[in-house]
């Protein structure tokens, strides 16, 4: 299921050959580590997907549009709907599968739209995609022109919903492969990467140090390193370290200012470092929907004061940083 031997094939030909002997047993440690209750039934509603075939996709819209030869019937579409909704909650995208639109959780074409234009060409790049959720952004690096994209998130679920949406583009045979993994389960000092991301994960692991030497050591020398991650209004040396949670999130282990952040990126041996953007994340690009049925950033923030968390932190404003391995 995790298209192993196709996935060496891409790596025999490219700058990460040297991950050829430990691929397999970086997907089994990572395997054994975590499981979910509900893989079972998320492993069957894939297998009972329909093969319906796909003339053509575009993402110029920012949807990742998936299109027939032909509409589907009322019939087959509330069929569809049924099978695409077993995967729910959608939180990555948006997606339109043969018409069925899934409104996700977050607009995430926004953030691709405030991040591509400052990033380095991807074609024929080699590119890796740090915590890649359900794999939207991934799809639209491969559809850059991409060489070769890889996805890593250990969530299960995401697997999953990457694997419909793979399914469906089947015929196209874009070069993106999501694995279910971490970025520790990765082998170490790969350094053969020419791009890696990592959108949306900074805050979430307990060493800011780590995780920037984990990302330098997938980077080829000169590669390039596409940072997005929560900030803080500050200066240099003030990070934001909330109790308890954060937004109603436990895992939020802390938040810099940008400049305290550039200098941690320094630190750790990135050069040519620069904002790419900034950005206050509002309630139109994160919020619930259909596909997306719990809470979002609305139930997050103080009800009298937008401009603040539940918690009373400064709500959450997101920054793109940019820099050289």
């Amino acid at each position: 299921m995790y298209q192993l031997e196709r996935i060496k094939a891409l790596l025999a030909e490219s700058s990460l050959s040297i991950w050829l002997d430990t691929i397999e047993s970086d997907v089994e440690k990572a395997l054994s580590e975590r499981t979910h209750g509900d893989e079972g039934r998320w492993r069957s509603a894939y297998d009972r997907l329909p093969d319906i075939e796909c003339a053509s996709y575009n993402m110029a819209s920012g949807v990742i549009n998936i299109l027939g030869e032909t509409k589907l019937d009322n019939i087959q579409t509330i069929a569809l709907k049924e099978k695409l909704e077993a995967f729910i909650p959608w939180r990555k995208g948006p997606f339109n599968v043969h018409g069925i639109y899934i409104d996700t959780e977050w607009r995430s074409d926004w953030k691709w739209e405030r991040v591509k234009p400052h990033i380095s060409d991807l074609k024929d790049k080699v590119v890796l995609d740090v915590g890649c959720g359900s794999g939207y952004h991934g799809w639209r690096m491969a559809d850059a022109g991409a060489k070769l994209v890889i996805g890593i998130d250990p969530g299960r679920l995401f697997y999953f919903q990457y694997k419909v949406i793979q399914h469906f583009l089947k015929p196209f045979d874009l070069p993106f492969f999501m694995l279910p993994l971490g970025i520790q389960h990765l082998t170490k000092n790969l350094q053969g990467f020419d791009t890696v991301f990592s959108m949306g994960i900074f805050y979430h692991r307990k060493s800011p140090f780590d995780h920037l030497s984990e990302l330098k050591s997938c980077l080829k020398p000169g590669g390039e390193l596409i940072l997005e991650t929560l900030v803080v209004d500050g200066e240099e040396g003030h990070t934001l370290v909330p109790q308890e949670r954060y937004a109603k999130m436990r895992n939020v282990w802390f938040i810099p200012s940008i400049v305290t952040l550039s200098a941690w990126m320094k630190r750790a041996g990135y050069k040519n470092i620069r904002v790419a953007d900034v950005n206050v994340t509002s309630t139109d690009e994160q919020r619930s929907t259909e596909w997306m049925r719990f809470e979002s950033l609305s139930d997050f923030l103080d009800p009298n004061d937008s401009a603040k968390t539940i918690e009373g932190y400064p709500a959450p404003k997101r920054a793109v940083i940019i820099a050289k391995a």
